[in-house]
């Protein structure tokens, strides 16, 4: 399962983000990758310095204040953050992400897409399946979050600049099938919310999904 969210970061934080990627240094990206990633990776990311801290956290501030990633991802912590660059002639073949990062598990990726869907062509982050392939190429601000697991790509760029930040959660809870389980009782929670107001029914609703996240959660 994966998840698109729009509104991820205001504008203001869309051109902070631009302005201190548009400043840093970057190096070749398969510096980051493991050993069969790395044969299929060409793009550059940006160095290790206060800018790319800078990055890290204005993204995990707006990705903790969004509700749906929250109740999506239920996020123990972000594993870490990259800043990725693609110009005409990169892509990053088919591949998939390390279960461990920095010697703690991850469950599910996301990236944030910092440049205009038609300043490049190409680049769209490929999702493969066993229904087919899954194009996705979003709005500045706008983040999908996807399972570490899956097979995925980032299509050749054939002209323009792609810049995203990518980034690994680990969650609270492992297993995927619970965690969509959360997901769907929360949303509809807070449907009913908006619709009737708190009622009794809801209240045992409520109950339930926390009971259901105490069972489920890790330390």
């Amino acid at each position: 399962m994966l998840l698109c969210l729009q509104n991820v970061c205001p504008a203001e934080t869309v051109d902070q983000l631009r302005q201190l990627a548009g400043e840093s240094d970057y190096a070749d990206g398969r510096k980051t990758a493991g050993w069969a990633a790395r044969e299929v990776k060409r793009n550059e990311q940006v160095e290790a310095g206060p800018r790319i801290d800078t990055i890290r956290n204005l993204v995990r501030k707006a990705l903790m204040a969004h509700p749906l990633f929250v109740s999506f991802a239920q996020p123990k912590s972000i594993t870490r953050m990259l800043v990725s660059r693609y110009t005409q002639g990169m892509e990053y073949g088919l591949h998939v992400d390390d279960a461990l990062m920095g010697g703690r598990r991850a469950d599910l990726s996301f990236t944030l897409f910092l440049s205009e869907p038609d300043s490049y062509e190409g680049g769209e982050l490929v999702m493969e399946s066993v229904d087919g392939e899954t194009e996705i190429k979003l709005a500045p601000g706008e983040v999908v979050v996807y399972p570490t697991a899956a097979l995925h790509r980032v299509a050749p760029v054939t002209s323009g600049e792609r810049i995203a930040v990518v980034g690994w959660v680990r969650s609270l809870v492992r297993r995927p099938d619970q965690r969509e389980i959360l997901f769907d009782l929360d949303r509809a929670c807070r449907a009913l919310f908006e619709r009737d107001g708190k009622t009794a029914e809801l209240d045992l609703l409520l109950k339930s999904k926390a009971n259901l996240l105490r069972q489920w959660a890790e330390d």
